[in-house]
């Protein structure tokens, strides 16, 4: 049987990551697993995770590690992932990589590659508060990259245009503070195992998709020998 592709996509907020992780799923037919999607179908689906991280998100907590890493190992137990997995939101820390690497070495499965999607802070900040959506059917604009005609006007209905709370600058700021204190480690993590692999972030996303398409490439001729 040939190795399974597992990638585990690591970048800050507004790094591209759901946009490569899209186009590696088409790619390769891999299971595509996002924290977020998770978490909400799991409360949707009322299951007895779901149930209990709702509490949490309801009382405006952080959903526990404990139950992230259940969830997650629930879903890697599915049937869609027997060819492989991206992760895209997990692990989010130190303590969900060392937990995620002893169930897979316990399941015979490993990481096979380790994705940091590199962008500076201050591009992040000018992707992410630079977005605009308007008021009236949430159509998507941007102050720098796809700006409206008028300005804070909806091309297409005519309604204001506005920022979302959790896109202005302070919440981006601190979203990357959280990012640094907690993800970023991963990085060393990873690389201290050799998994860890660089994509250049500030290019157009083909050129990140070609190239995170070229490293695959290499990792699977590199097995095949």
């Amino acid at each position: 049987m040939a190795r399974q592709l597992n990638l585990i996509l690591v970048g800050p907020p507004g790094a591209g990551k759901g946009t490569q992780a899209e186009r590696l799923q088409a790619d390769f037919g891999l299971a595509y697993i996002s924290t977020g999607e998770m978490l909400r179908a799991n409360v949707k689906a009322q299951t007895e995770l779901g149930i209990a991280a709702k509490a949490h998100m309801d009382a405006g907590g952080l959903v526990p590690d404990e139950l992230i890493l259940a969830m997650t190992a629930a879903r890697l137990a599915e049937d869609d992932t027997r060819d492989g997995f991206i992760l895209d939101g997990f692990p989010r820390n130190l303590a969900q990589a060392q937990a995620l690497e002893h169930q897979l070495q316990e399941e015979g499965r490993r990481i096979t590659a380790a994705l940091l999607i590199d962008v500076p802070d201050a591009e992040i900040v000018k992707r992410i508060a630079g977005r605009r959506v308007c008021i009236k059917k949430g159509h998507n604009y941007h102050v720098h990259y796809d700006p409206p005609k008028q300005v804070d006007v909806c091309d297409q209905d005519g309604s204001r245009l506005i920022q979302r709370d959790d896109d202005r600058p302070e919440v981006v700021l601190n979203r990357l503070l959280v990012y640094h204190e907690q993800t970023a480690p991963l990085v060393s993590f990873y690389d201290e195992r050799g998994l860890l692999r660089r994509v250049d972030g500030m290019r157009a996303p083909g050129e990140v998709h070609d190239h995170i398409r070229a490293l695959i490439a290499t990792l699977l001729l590199e097995d095949s020998l």
